[in-house]
């Protein structure tokens, strides 16, 4: 009898191309993960997970499925941009219970396996939000990623008062984004990050056309949000509204919202202007109604840390942004 229970206890596990997956067959498995993001992070994941089921009825999405006796019970997903690849996202049912964060390991094993083996990829990087920090240290130390914890911060929105303005200098004025800002604000945020260590995590902030990429990412698409143009400001130079600095926010729920960029040319640091600009947005969605406000910040960003807790943010999860080099 023990023998016959002990066989009937095993489950056949498999690890399969997403692309072999029709939508219908990991729904459930995704609405189980929204419901995670929205416990874990106060962040309404339906708009990122209706996307990511767009792309599997496409068939064009890299990544890999685990199957426990034939049905789904995690996922990995990745895409390609130019010389590297960026992991999306992995997950797993709570229903495999202890098995769950093996399942997502052995995914990311495969995944990285087909990354570093794919010509013409020289970068991986990923930041698995939803994941504690040192979940998956082990699986990525093996294959050569470097670390660089970050935190997810967050600050409720009261009544908010209006601040006495900075006293900005008569060169500059503050406004709302305009969709005509997109180029301006590309070269501010590749200025900005020059030598910084968010260039050293997302390659992308190194250059003008990266950085026009990665504010196309967050506009138009839900990975961080809606955003919300409304909320999101501009310091311009009055004579030819090159930007001096942005804070661009989204909506990532119903009562929250997001501050996806923050940053001011160099030339201007240090004068208050950042936390301006922050303070006028939390104005602004508090006008709204909104009641929380979030964002992410690097721990080695220490300047940006003690910005945000003075201005009353607190700690609410930290996840690990890694990144991987070939020689």
């Amino acid at each position: 009898m023990a023998a016959s229970l002990s066989k009937s206890a095993i489950v056949r596990q498999d690890v399969l191309d997403l692309r072999h997956f029709a939508a219908s067959s990991l729904r459930d498995l995704l609405t189980e993960e929204t419901e995670l993001w929205q416990r874990r992070l106060r962040w309404d994941y339906r708009a990122s997970a209706q996307l990511l089921l767009d792309y599997l009825d496409s068939r064009i999405l890299p990544g890999f499925v685990a199957t426990e006796d034939g049905r789904p019970a995690g996922y990995v997903f990745c895409v390609y941009e130019q010389h590297k690849a960026v992991i999306g996202d992995v997950f797993a049912t709570a229903q495999a219970r202890e098995r769950a964060s093996r399942i997502e390991s052995r995914l990311l094993e495969h995944t990285l396996e087909l990354l570093q083996s794919t010509p013409g990829t020289a970068r991986v990087e990923t930041q698995l939000l939803l994941h504690p920090k040192g979940q998956f240290r082990e699986v990525f130390t093996q294959n050569g990623f470097d670390f660089y914890p970050r935190v997810f911060m967050e600050r409720q929105l009261h009544r908010e008062r209006p601040s006495a303005m900075i006293a900005l200098p008569p060169s500059l004025h503050l406004r709302s984004w305009r969709d005509s800002d997109f180029a301006a604000a590309g070269r501010v945020i590749a200025l900005a990050y020059q030598g910084h260590l968010d260039s050293v995590i997302n390659d992308q902030y190194r250059t003008t056309a990266g950085s026009l990429r990665f504010l196309h990412n967050i506009v138009r698409f839900p990975g961080c949000g809606q955003f919300d143009p409304a909320t999101s400001l501009v310091l311009a130079h009055r004579d030819s509204e090159e930007l001096a600095g942005i804070v661009l926010c989204s909506r990532v729920n119903i009562d929250t919202g997001h501050v996806t960029q923050l940053c001011i040319e160099p030339a201007l640091r240090h004068s208050g202007l950042g936390r301006l600009l922050l303070t006028q947005c939390m104005q602004a969605l508090a006008a709204q109604g909104l009641n929380y406000i979030s964002l992410t910040v690097t721990e080695g960003n220490h300047e940006a840390l003690f910005l945000y807790r003075r201005m009353g943010f607190k700690s609410r999860h930290t996840f690990d942004a890694m990144v991987w080099q070939r020689n």
